[in-house]
């Protein structure tokens, strides 16, 4: 990307979020939401963060378990998440493809990359923001199109980060601004998860910050008997909370209607959350 590109893209982050979104995935009635026809579902492609965890890793939950909390009954959510993953590798390894022969018309495909696309000193997962990232985040893109599906481009959340000030410091470099140009040069909808959970980590400090990620005292869980100090991935608490920012989000950019959420200001038992055994 050039200079002017660069800038171009610099100043796409102060649009809206509802600006870069594609009021026609708002479906009507008539589609196959409609009574009769099959749910339609929400394909999510992503890391560690949004992943489906297993028991032995309880109480490390990723927000896409949390997802069908948020969602209308005649939506279906299909996690293909997998701890580790870049943007690259998710594609290396086959796991677009699987996911893309799971895609029908009118189905949502949900693309969260960045965490590991950073780890540059990898050649298997690392990423370049303004060049490898969008060319690969391009075939998530051009995979849902052809199956007439409709794309969302997610940002990395954030991780918690904060100076001694208690200011929450952003830690994913010029990948979200790399997604967010994207979106914009693609016309296809984002899910600004960075700064959405930039602010609400800032709102809520490091105090309140701690019981949402994976922070543990030692004997507190089986599967962490010294303890764990973990400010990536999440606790349920944490999982619910990104997940229902993110429904919200796909509601306010009309990419879903209102008759496909719920609980958006509900609370959510940490409960109903449940891990998979492992296979």
């Amino acid at each position: 990307m050039s200079l002017t590109r660069r800038q171009t893209a610099a100043a796409l982050l102060a649009l809206p979020l509802a600006l870069t979104a594609t009021p026609a995935l708002a479906h009507g009635g008539g589609g196959p939401r409609g009574g009769g026809h099959r749910p339609l579902t929400l394909h999510l492609a992503g890391d560690s963060t949004a992943a489906q965890k297993y028991a032995d890793a309880a109480p490390e939950t990723g927000w896409g378990m949390a997802l069908p909390f948020f969602l209308g009954p005649h939506l279906d959510v299909a996690n293909h998440a997998v701890n580790g993953r870049s943007s690259k590798s998710f594609v290396d390894e086959g796991r677009l493809t699987a996911l893309l022969d799971g895609v029908r018309p009118d189905d949502l495909v949900l693309i969260q990359f960045g965490h590991n696309d950073e780890k540059t000193e990898d050649p298997a997962r690392g990423t370049d923001p303004w060049t490898t990232y969008q060319e690969y985040l391009r075939l998530y893109l051009k995979g849902a199109r052809e199956r007439r599906a409709h794309p969302v481009l997610i940002t990395p959340v954030e991780r918690r980060r904060f100076a001694d000030d208690g200011t929450a410091r952003p830690t994913h470099g010029q990948y979200p601004a790399a997604m967010r140009a994207l979106a914009a040069e693609e016309r296809v909808p984002v899910v600004d998860a960075q700064a959405l959970s930039l602010a609400r980590w800032q709102r809520l400090g490091p105090d309140g910050t701690e019981p949402l990620f994976n922070w543990l005292e030692p004997g507190e869980s089986p599967n962490y008997p010294d303890g764990r100090q973990d400010n990536t991935h999440f606790r349920p608490a944490g999982a619910v909370e990104v997940a229902r920012m993110t429904a919200r989000a796909l509601l306010e950019a009309r990419v879903l209607a209102p008759r496909d959420v719920r609980r958006l200001d509900a609370p959510v038992p940490e409960h109903l959350i449940t891990w998979l055994r492992p296979a």
